[in-house]
């Protein structure tokens, strides 16, 4: 934290404009001593200075550098960005300079661990600049965004607050109980204030699943027996020529992966192996790696023949999909139909002909629907977005059933205080209020280099 650290913020490659970032006490001072135009030290903080970077009495660059002075600044450090010219060989060189001038290459999420550890942002908005860098719909980016300007925070803030006002006034009740004048916190209270604490956590866990889809979009992927017209649908939904089509059964050995647009979520698509019984080392682990993907998928596609009976390897899988979010696609629908569907329990049928585009606007309705993504589009969410934060929130319900069991079993308010006391802990968990040095390292390792 004491280091000055310093990182290139923008992808290396060749390009207009690189900007290197240098933030820490003796940012100022170690930009200034390698650029020649203005005296940094004595510039106003967040202004902009046109000059050169010069090493070994050579120019390296002509530069624009930017100067913010603490604690306005991103990591409330003081900060330096030097604009350069884009290009790998530049930027390199002048990272290289900074370098041999005292600064430290700083760790991937550096800058914003240093944000959050110098109290300019909590923990939920320093995942949220992930998600916002990461966000792949203009849906997801506007969460993002919601849940950097502490949105989400505001709300378990919020929670917390509701819950140290519980456990401060059960702590008078039992520190002071001559004293009559004081609220007298009630079994009947104490279960109303927690049932309402409780429907707002399970609204926010009933609400995670619709952010994710936004935030991850839909893991989609095709199975069926080998030459159902698998890569044929997968080519469709992408209206490209991706996979590659024959009349020879196994032709697909390993998985294709695209992704399309419905509603503004992106549908995650997967062409598999066609799933059947093979001697075939390759083909054999093709199979393997399409079952252990069916296990993960939010939906599958299982695509039969209409002009076929269905056959045991269709009912196999079937079986094995009829437990998930799945739609039933028969293909050949200009063909004599053979296929008998009446001992599928399942009402998402969708009937397509993959020679001539007929069917894919309904099978992508027929998802939307699934999904209710129109409702999705115009929902106001909690902004609780990651893995992480949701598994604190199911910890916290946990807590609560235990102490509905507990005030069910006349069990004393004292005892009920220590779970309360644990989830208002959860909470301050997921905003960062405490954390473990190990937690910081896992996130911000997620994070780019200069971000």
């Amino acid at each position: 934290m004491f280091d000055t650290i310093c990182s290139i913020a923008t992808t290396l490659g060749v390009g207009a404009i690189s900007i290197i970032r240098v933030s820490g006490k003796e940012a100022i001072s170690i930009v200034n001593n390698i650029f020649k135009g203005k005296d940094l030290e004595k510039v106003e903080s967040h202004t902009i200075h046109y000059g050169h970077i010069v090493y070994e009495e050579k120019v390296i660059d002509e530069v624009l550098v930017s100067v913010m002075k603490a604690p306005k600044t991103y990591t409330t450090e003081d900060v330096v960005e030097i604009n350069c010219h884009g290009g790998i060989q530049t930027t390199n060189k002048i990272l290289e300079i900074l370098l041999l001038n005292g600064c430290r290459q700083a760790e991937a999420g550096e800058f914003t661990k240093r944000a959050f550890l110098n109290g300019r942002i909590d923990l939920m908005e320093a995942e949220a600049v992930m998600d916002l860098i990461n966000s792949q719909n203009d849906l997801a980016r506007q969460i993002a965004i919601n849940e950097l300007q502490g949105y989400g925070s505001n709300l378990i803030k919020k929670l917390r607050e509701d819950l140290i006002n519980i456990i401060s006034n059960i702590e008078v009740n039992i520190d002071y109980p001559e004293y009559e004048d004081i609220y007298e916190v009630t079994i009947n209270d104490l279960k109303d204030k927690i049932n309402d604490i409780k429907e707002k956590l399970e609204k926010i866990v009933k609400e995670y699943e619709d952010e994710k889809i936004i935030k991850d979009g839909i893991t989609t992927v095709i199975i069926g027996r080998p030459n159902v017209g698998k890569s044929s649908l997968l080519n469709r939904l992408l209206n490209s020529n991706k996979a590659i089509v024959t009349d020879i059964p196994g032709t697909t050995r390993d998985i294709v992966e695209g992704n399309i647009m419905i509603n503004g979520i992106n549908l995650n698509i997967i062409d598999t192996a066609g799933i059947r019984e093979s001697t075939d080392l390759v083909e054999q682990i093709g199979v393997k790696k399409s079952l252990d993907i069916i296990k993960n998928a939010d939906l599958i596609l299982l695509l039969l023949n209409n002009n076929q009976p269905l056959s045991k390897e269709d009912l196999d899988l079937f079986n094995k999909v009829k437990d998930k979010t799945s739609i039933i696609v028969v293909n050949k629908n200009d063909l004599e139909k053979r296929i008998d569907l009446s001992s599928l329990e399942t009402n998402n049928i969708v009937y397509i002909n993959t020679l001539t585009n007929e069917g894919i606007i309904p099978l992508k309705e027929k998802i939307a629907e699934l999904f209710n993504l129109e409702k999705i589009m115009t929902k106001d969410f909690n902004y609780i977005t990651s893995a992480r934060q949701i598994a604190k929130i199911k910890e916290c319900l946990n807590l609560i059933s235990d102490i509905e069991m507990g005030i069910d079993n006349n069990v004393d308010l004292d005892l009920l205080e220590l779970d309360l006391r644990h989830i208002w802990e959860n909470l301050g968990n997921i905003i960062g209020e405490s954390y473990d040095e190990e937690l910081l390292d896992e996130l911000f390792s997620k994070f780019c280099v200069g971000k």
